[in-house]
């Protein structure tokens, strides 16, 4: 396992980044704006098929600062296709020590399905049994609960970065891509180019990796972006975007209370990769992932999530 990069004083949650922007108050306009994210928040609920995660028997309790994990997933989902998570980003909170943890899965990681009983991409999880099978696969490779998931449609990078006016991003990698030129430096992306921006992969080095950090940095530009906006119309547009685009289980007074008792962990923010290798079986590319880098994971997770107990092995 490899400590990717540190950041403070972000919030990059792929939705709640997003919905963040629903919640501030700016002037005459925090009613409307309170009321209005408050309405969006409940168009965006979605209940799972069950009260608690087996991985944690109690219901978490953010009064006391219980730590808890978040699983992010940017789903690609076009018209006609079931979609599969593209991104799966877990995140794991805990107020009591300040501290935030960020782990990216690359969708190629073989593991066990759950629920289908075979062993397959990860990504593939959500292709077979939405929402669901894809929390409890994510549950059963790392064996941690996953106590909230925050769903959003890769597609809507584009009427996000469109709503807030554009991004500005720092491009590492000269390539083209879907009809769109990136040479390196500073770029100001509409929404049509962020999308292609951060849907290269295949001729990054870095492959996955390469591309979850473009996603992250038009992300942080939408912060950037979605911070400065004044104007009741672009607040619109940004409920608009949200309510086509994302799903999540939380309610608008859950967001809420992670807000005022969990803000602090945000400013300790660490990210790291899972760490494995590319290996072809049966003429099918997969991302192996060692028992041992499992297990580490694991433990590292459950530690940070206050959980005890021993990491169960996956066969």
């Amino acid at each position: 396992m490899r400590e990717a990069r540190k950041k403070k004083n972000k919030w990059l949650w792929i939705t709640l980044s997003i919905i963040g922007l629903l919640l501030i108050s700016v002037g005459g306009y925090a009613y409307y704006i309170f009321q209005s994210a408050a309405n969006t928040v409940e168009t965006i609920h979605e209940d799972i098929d069950r009260e608690v995660s087996e991985k944690r028997p109690e219901q978490v309790v953010f009064t006391e600062k219980d730590p808890i994990s978040i699983l992010l997933m940017g789903v690609d989902e076009r018209e006609g296709d079931v979609g599969r998570a593209d991104t799966l980003i877990l995140m794991t909170i805990n107020p009591n020590k300040n501290s935030t943890q960020m782990v990216s899965i690359p969708r190629d990681t073989r593991t066990e399905i759950v629920g289908k009983g075979t062993q397959d991409k990860i990504n593939h999880a959500y292709a077979y049994g939405g929402t669901q099978m894809a929390i409890d696969t994510v549950e059963n490779f790392l064996d941690v609960p996953v106590d909230y998931f925050v769903k959003i449609n890769m597609d809507s990078f584009k009427d996000t970065v469109d709503a807030v006016g554009g991004v500005t991003v720092e491009n590492t990698l000269d390539f083209s891509y879907d009809g769109h030129d990136f040479p390196k430096g500073t770029l100001t992306l509409d929404g049509e180019e962020a999308l292609a921006y951060t849907r290269m992969r295949k001729e990054d080095p870095r492959g996955d990796f390469g591309r979850q950090d473009r996603q992250r940095q038009v992300i942080e530009g939408v912060m950037k972006k979605g911070a400065s906006i004044t104007s009741i119309t672009k607040f619109g547009d940004m409920f608009n975007v949200v309510q086509n685009n994302v799903k999540t289980n939380l309610t608008f007074d859950e967001m809420w209370d992670i807000q005022e008792n969990y803000k602090e962990a945000s400013r300790n923010l660490t990210q790291f990769q899972v760490e494995g290798s590319g290996d072809k079986i049966n003429g099918v590319y997969y991302y192996i992932v060692s028992e041992e880098e499992r297990l580490a994971l694991s433990e590292q997770l459950r530690e940070h999530l206050e959980i005890s107990g021993t990491t169960a092995s996956v066969e």
